[in-house]
């Protein structure tokens, strides 16, 4: 048994300890262990599945479609390891696919998404502001977060328009981002 196939087992035989190790050996080796991650990313076995995606996640030139497509699994552990993923791998192409997982039905899963929107940074403004009229109110609020993470001005009118709208938690957010462009201040005509 090769060495790649043996770490693969490692990755799936249920010690985590051995799985982790593994993982962090296969991140290392790279591209000649790809191709027995995409056959765990096939597996009916959502834990083959994260173990994958996590496996990836340690490559430092892996291709982002790994990791985009893996936010669409069914589990919402794959989801999650995915989102954490692109955090640590911040590539504007994701960037479609992460505003989508802001909508997710796993908070946990929303809110790495919010990490690795933020890590990819201003080029992700432009779609969250189109975006930002028809999402949820929970999308909004993490859409918020990101623009005043990202501090990037094209997102000032957004802001401002968001302040309109009744939510205490989005509030937080635009005054949080206004602030960080250095529009906190107000000013008072004295007569």
């Amino acid at each position: 048994m090769s060495t790649i196939q043996s770490w693969i087992e490692d990755l799936v035989g249920g010690d985590e300890v051995r799985a982790e190790h593994a993982a962090s050996q296969l991140g290392l080796l790279g591209s000649p262990a790809i191709s027995g991650l995409e056959e765990l990313l096939k597996s009916s076995e959502a834990d083959h599945r994260w173990w994958a995606i996590r496996t990836l996640a340690y490559m430092p030139d892996i291709h982002v479609n790994y990791f985009v497509d893996a936010l669409e699994d069914v589990s919402s552990e794959v989801r999650q390891a995915a989102a954490l993923a692109l955090a640590g791998h911040p590539v504007e192409a994701a960037a479609p696919a992460l505003v989508r997982a802001l909508g997710d039905e796993d908070a946990m899963v929303q809110t790495l998404a919010v990490n690795a929107l933020s890590a990819i940074g201003k080029p992700v403004v432009p779609i969250l502001m189109e975006r930002f009229p028809r999402a949820s109110a929970s999308e909004k609020i993490h859409s918020m977060r990101v623009l005043a993470e990202v501090r990037d001005p094209r997102a000032i009118p957004v802001m401002m328009k968001a302040l309109e709208e009744d939510s205490a938690i989005l509030h937080h957010w635009c005054e949080i981002g206004l602030e960080q462009l250095g529009l906190d201040m107000v000013y008072l005509k004295l007569d």
